[in-house]
């Protein structure tokens, strides 16, 4: 049976200290340098690594995904269809290339490391298409242990702990252009949040590029777990139904991808007046601050501890050729 939903009572308490962190994340941007989102997610990672985030405020802190979609649905007013268009079949020919090398590169160094071959294809899963997302999605499709699963998620969220700020540096360091840094990341960077706040602290237009860069491979995940499916059932002798399929494809859609490339095409056919455009330009600002401050809560100082040494070598090994080899794509290409 489905666990119930938290009443909205229940939510209030942490939908509170998410604002709160958001106005402190705010205040601490006004007098640092420091932009605003990452801000946000250090604040909100500070609290969780020292007195912890209690059982009332959980439900209502949890809320921070959706709040991460409800940004990058309004974000789309800010996009440019022109630009979308240009940049799509070149950018969709990309994400599908950099998708599969990195499949290849972490199935192959799992392999190289003696992972077991569930945990080899959730921590490929992870670093290929969506992160966390795509290791529950495939544990599912493949059977996966809840131990192969936790292995696989913690060491996915180590990962994005580090590359939410590593990535701004190395960009800055290396002096990339914004679209350029911001479909890097989108491509190489693991979860949606930290890539959402890794672009936008690098700058505006990369935020922009980052968070379309990452839809583009999040689509992806319905057929990444039908091509486990396939393979997983070829191996165990257990053929997977046609139905069974393309649920897999539906589930694994990111149905608010829809509600940004509704919002993409709405403001570029002017059916916004400039006020209201900076209406909801204020609303997904708004909406990212407090989506990154909950971002910050799930990241764990214990996840170092709780994670396999061997997968943590797969994946940066996986992380530092993938991140490479695309940055000169990258550049070669847009």
């Amino acid at each position: 049976m489905a666990s119930a939903r938290p009443s909205l009572p229940a939510l209030l308490p942490g939908l509170g200290l998410l604002v709160v962190l958001a106005v402190v994340a705010r205040g601490l941007a006004a007098v640092a340098p420091v932009p605003a989102l990452l801000a946000a997610v250090l604040v909100g990672g500070v609290l969780a690594n020292t007195v912890g985030v209690s059982a009332r405020f959980a439900p209502g802190v949890a809320t921070y995904t959706l709040w991460l979609e409800v940004g990058i649905v309004l974000m789309g007013v800010r996009v440019s269809l022109d630009a979308l268009l240009d940049a799509g079949p070149t950018l969709l020919v990309t994400v599908v290339g950099v998708v599969g090398f990195t499949l290849v590169v972490a199935e192959a160094l799992a392999r190289g490391f003696d992972l077991q071959r569930r945990l080899g294809s959730l921590v490929a899963a992870g670093a290929s298409v969506c992160g966390v997302s795509a290791v529950v999605a495939v544990a599912g499709a493949i059977r996966a242990d809840e131990d192969h699963v936790a292995y696989a998620t913690s060491t996915i969220l180590v990962f994005d702990a580090v590359t939410l700020f590593a990535y701004p540096a190395l960009g800055q360091f290396l002096g990339l252009p914004d679209r350029t840094f911001g479909i890097w990341a989108g491509l190489t960077m693991f979860s949606t949040g930290p890539v959402t706040a890794a672009g936008f602290a690098y700058s505006e237009v990369a935020g922009q590029w980052a968070t379309v860069a990452k839809l583009t491979r999040n689509v992806l995940l319905g057929g990444l777990v039908v091509a486990y499916s396939l393979a997983y059932a070829g191996s165990d002798g257990d053929a997977a139904s046609g139905a069974t399929l393309l649920r897999n494809l539906w589930d694994g859609f990111p149905k608010f991808v829809l509600g940004f490339l509704a919002l993409v095409v709405l403001a570029s056919a002017g059916v916004f007046t400039d006020a209201q455009l900076a209406r909801i330009e204020w609303a997904y600002r708004s909406a990212f601050l407090v989506a990154f401050a909950g971002l910050g809560t799930s990241v764990a100082l214990r996840d170092l501890r709780a994670t396999g040494v061997r997968p943590l070598v797969v994946l940066a090994l996986t992380l530092g050729v993938v991140s490479a080899v695309t940055l000169v794509v990258v550049r070669l290409v847009f």
